[in-house]
């Protein structure tokens, strides 16, 4: 039997989720590829996604987009990706229902893992990287960025915010970082000492960026939290300056009074790794793919998890996943 992790409505995580025993699931179909799973993550933004699903399903809703394991079987004249085959270690992202012991997966998301990388690592390949390579093209397509521009991101010890302060250093960006606690400013100046870290537990903190930023304009501000804060970006941002918005953290909304955005013509701009399958052409997803692999094996360091649990501590990783504090992911092992 498979067990698989699902709900049927929305609400905390760890009181609407449950697992359930279903088939073992058939030989894969053309376009198809059966993995069994070794690990998987839980992201934030997963459980988010169930805490505000509407309404009551006829049938269960699995969880989950990231998964890690091993081939099983390939479907007939299925066209796979280099490195994928039988035996072989791979990831996925995003493949809706992936909190489960066997998954049948679209062949177009399966990606070969590098021998280099471990099972933790690798459960981290996709989703976090793939997001740093959004941000990045989202920065770089600004035209003052990489010239004189300076770039800000909130949430810099996330596992995101850490990967994006490793590419921007190995492509010599110039960046400030954001934090919300004089404790996580000082880890991550042990992490990246070169680069300058503000807390916002600081009063002035906006001015000790604009300092940090050494005269250069904030062209642009990454920031997946909203509310309030985002709100201060959109102050900080010089004229023509971007926000990019990649997350929901607050639970308030982002209150901008038009003339904010006028008087400065500034642009704000939603982004989603989960549409970057249907966003990006099949040659930009490989290329984004291979980048991503590049930034795990650079910067595997950087891919700390939180705790390991097994499925049966299913409630106490979800309620860890979102710990204030946490550092790093959390992953379940399934079997």
């Amino acid at each position: 039997m498979n067990r698989r992790v699902v709900h049927t409505r929305g609400g905390s995580p760890a009181e609407v989720l449950t697992v359930i025993e279903e088939p073992d699931p058939a030989t894969p179909e053309h376009g198809q590829v059966l993995i069994r799973a070794s690990v998987f993550t839980v992201h934030p933004g997963d459980l988010q996604t169930i805490e505000a699903y509407r309404g009551n399903a006829a049938q269960p809703v699995p969880a989950g987009t990231e998964v890690t394991g091993v081939v099983e079987a390939i479907g007939p004249g299925t066209r796979v990706a280099p490195g994928v085959e039988v035996g072989g270690r791979v990831t996925v992202f995003p493949q809706p229902g992936a909190w489960a012991q066997w998954i049948m997966a679209d062949a177009d998301l399966v990606a070969a893992v590098p021998d280099e990388l471990s099972d933790e690592v690798a459960a981290q390949m996709l989703a976090n990287p793939l997001t740093a390579v959004m941000l990045r093209r989202e920065a770089q397509e600004h035209l003052a960025f990489g010239y004189d521009g300076c770039l800000v991101q909130t949430a810099a010890g996330s596992s995101v915010g850490r990967l994006v302060t490793g590419v921007s250093q190995f492509h010599n960006f110039p960046l400030v970082n954001v934090v919300r606690s004089e404790r996580g400013a000082a880890e991550l100046r042990k992490r990246f000492p070169d680069v300058p870290v503000v807390s916002t537990e600081h009063p002035g903190w906006a001015d000790e960026v604009r300092e940090a930023a050494g005269g250069r304009p904030v062209s642009v501000a990454l920031d997946p939290i909203g509310g309030k804060l985002a709100e201060s970006l959109l102050d900080l941002l010089s004229p023509g300056g971007k926000l990019v918005s990649y997350g929901l953290i607050a639970k308030e909304p982002i209150s901008v009074h038009a003339s904010t955005l006028l008087s400065k013509s500034l642009t704000m701009r939603g982004k989603n790794v989960g549409r970057w399958p249907s966003e990006a052409s099949a040659e930009r997803r490989q290329s984004d793919v291979a980048t991503a692999k590049q930034i795990a094996l650079a910067l595997r360091d950087q891919f700390d998890v939180a705790a390991t649990y097994g499925l049966t501590e299913l409630a106490n990783a979800v309620e860890h996943a979102v710990r204030p504090g946490k550092v790093g992911l959390v992953l379940v092992r399934p079997w």
